[in-house]
C-alpha cells in the first residue's frame, strides 16, 4: 500500500454491536481509504467508505470467499462472535474458534500487515481476592466452566502461536469489559434475557427490589469508545493486548441507583439455582456457568491503552449503562440483522 492511497480494512462481524460502531469510526478516519464489512447477512446500512459481503465463518465451504475478501487487505479487524446457542457449545465453537482459525489462515496466506483481534475481559483468569486492578500481564486462562470464557482463553493461546509463526503481522488484542450502547440494547436483551422478555419491565416503578450478590462487580464501556480504541490501534504502531473499560466500576449500589431499586441480599447459590432452572427449561438463554464466570472477573487497569493509544473514554460507565437501559425500554436497534429492534436507532 502506498501511504497516499490509505488503508484497506476488512472487518468481520461488521453488523454487530462493536462492528457497527467501528464501521462508523473508520468512516471518519482519514487514513482509511475503504472498509469491507463481512457478515452473514448484508445490512441496510449505507456508509461512504464501506462495502459489504456475506460470509459465514463457521462454514468450511466459505473459506475460498473469505480468502478472496482478505487477499488485498492492509488490516483485518476480527470481531465476529456468536453468544448463542448456550445449549449447544459445539455450534458456538464452530463459529468462534474454528471461524477464527479460518480468519487467521487467510491473514497468514495474504501476509496481511495488521490484525486486530477482539478478545475480552472474559479471557482472564479469576482476579485477585483483593480486587486490585490487573494489567495485561494477568494470566488468560479464562473460567473453564463457561463456553464464552473457555473459547476466549483458547484463542489467546492460538494467537500466541500465530504471533510466533508470523512475526511480520502486527497483532493487537483488545480486552474490553462489557460493551453497551443504546442501539445494541434489543440484541443484548435477546442474548441474555431472552427474545420474549419485555424490555418495559426495566422501568424503576416495576423493579422495586434488586438482588445483591456477593462479588458482583464489573466494568462497562460505551461501544463507541471501544471502537475509538480499535481505530487508534489500527493506525498506530502498537502490538499486544489492551484492556478497555470506563470508570467507575459497576456494583450493586450503582445498579440500584440507575434502576431506582432497593438492594436485597440474596445468596449467590440461590440466584444461580434459579438461573440454572430457567436455563434448563430454556426460559433464560444465559447459562449458569456464565453467571459463575461474571462473579470471578478481574477489574481491569486501562493504563496501557490510555498511555500508548492516547485513548480516553468519552462516556462514563454509568452513562453507557444508562444508554443501554434506555434502549431496552424503548426497543432501540440499528439497520442490521443482529441489532434489529422495535425502533431503529
Amino acid at each position: 500500500m502506498k501511504e497516499s492511497e490509505g488503508l484497506k480494512v476488512v472487518v468481520t462481524g461488521a453488523t454487530g454491536n462493536v462492528g457497527t460502531s467501528l464501521m462508523r469510526a473508520l468512516e471518519r478516519e482519514p487514513r482509511v481509504a475503504s472498509v469491507l464489512g463481512l457478515a452473514r447477512r448484508t445490512p441496510a446500512l449505507t456508509l461512504t467508505k464501506a462495502r459489504w459481503a456475506e460470509v459465514d465463518l463457521s462454514l468450511e465451504s466459505d473459506e475460498p470467499r473469505l480468502a478472496q475478501y482478505i487477499a488485498d487487505a492492509d488490516a483485518v479487524v476480527h470481531l465476529a462472535w456468536r453468544f448463542q446457542p448456550t445449549h449447544d457449545p459445539a455450534e458456538t465453537w464452530r463459529s468462534n474458534v474454528l471461524g477464527t482459525l479460518r480468519v487467521l489462515d487467510a491473514v497468514a496466506a495474504a501476509h496481511v500487515p495488521v490484525l486486530v483481534h477482539a478478545s475480552s475481559v472474559g479471557a482472564y483468569s479469576p482476579g485477585p481476592e483483593s480486587g486490585t486492578p490487573v494489567s495485561e500481564s494477568w494470566p488468560t486462562h479464562g473460567w473453564p466452566g463457561a463456553a464464552y470464557t473457555r473459547e476466549k482463553a483458547y484463542l489467546e493461546r492460538v494467537l500466541d502461536t500465530f504471533e510466533r509463526d508470523h512475526p511480520q503481522t502486527r497483532v493487537v488484542r483488545m480486552r474490553p469489559g462489557f460493551l453497551f450502547k443504546e442501539e445494541s440494547a434489543s440484541e443484548q436483551r435477546r442474548i441474555f434475557a431472552g427474545r420474549f422478555f419485555p424490555g418495559w419491565l426495566f422501568r424503576p416503578d416495576l423493579l422495586p427490589l434488586l438482588p445483591e450478590l456477593d462479588g458482583l462487580r464489573f466494568q462497562v464501556l460505551h461501544t463507541d469508545d471501544a471502537a475509538d480504541a480499535y481505530r487508534r490501534a489500527l493506525v498506530r504502531d502498537v502490538r499486544g493486548p489492551f484492556n478497555l473499560a470506563a470508570d467507575p466500576v459497576i456494583d450493586v449500589s450503582t445498579l440500584s441507583s440507575l434502576l431506582g431499586a432497593r438492594p436485597v441480599k440474596v445468596p449467590s447459590g440461590a440466584a444461580r439455582g434459579l438461573l440454572s432452572a430457567a436455563w434448563r427449561l430454556r426460559v433464560a438463554p444465559a447459562s449458569p456457568d456464565l453467571f459463575d464466570a461474571v462473579l470471578k472477573l478481574p477489574v481491569l487497569s486501562t493504563e496501557r491503552a490510555r498511555r500508548e493509544l492516547d485513548w480516553e473514554p468519552s462516556t462514563t460507565s454509568v452513562e453507557a449503562l444508562g444508554a443501554f437501559l434506555r434502549g431496552v425500554r424503548a426497543g432501540s436497534g440499528d439497520a442490521t440483522d443482529p441489532l434489529v429492534g422495535r425502533r431503529v436507532g
